[in-house]
């Protein structure tokens, strides 16, 4: 039985190739405290907005790498033995296998690419 966890992801594409995608209103729009929404499909890699504030749960992806860049507010990425912090117009992409905890410790709007096949929540 799959964990059920307090956040609001949506895999469902938004916008479709050659639509404008409209981030100001998407975040003008969200209610929740950890929200993703999947934008787009980019051959086979999606981008995702993440409007977050709090912990996520520690996991891993076996098999994607994650890309995270931060827009606004400030997204910390807790590791084994470090703490990445990712300020507006700063990104990381953490590799595969990695067992890793975002966390915002205010408002933060961020955009992650990874491959369409991930599970958000961990393997």
């Amino acid at each position: 039985m799959e964990k059920q966890y307090n956040y609001v992801t949506k895999l469902d594409i938004k916008y479709d190739h050659l639509q404008l995608v409209d981030i100001p209103k998407l975040v003008a729009e969200c209610t929740d405290k950890w929200f993703n929404q999947t934008l787009t499909k980019v051959n086979d890699s999606v981008v995702r907005l993440g409007i977050v504030e709090g912990e996520y749960h520690w996991h891993k992806h076996d098999n994607d790498d994650e890309f995270f860049f931060v827009l606004d507010g400030q997204l910390q990425i807790d590791l084994e033995d470090q703490t990445i912090e990712l300020n507006p117009d700063q990104g990381v992409t953490i590799p595969k296998g990695v067992l890793h905890r975002p966390r915002a410790p205010k408002k933060t709007i961020m955009l992650m690419v990874e491959t369409a096949a991930i599970q958000p929540t961990g393997d």
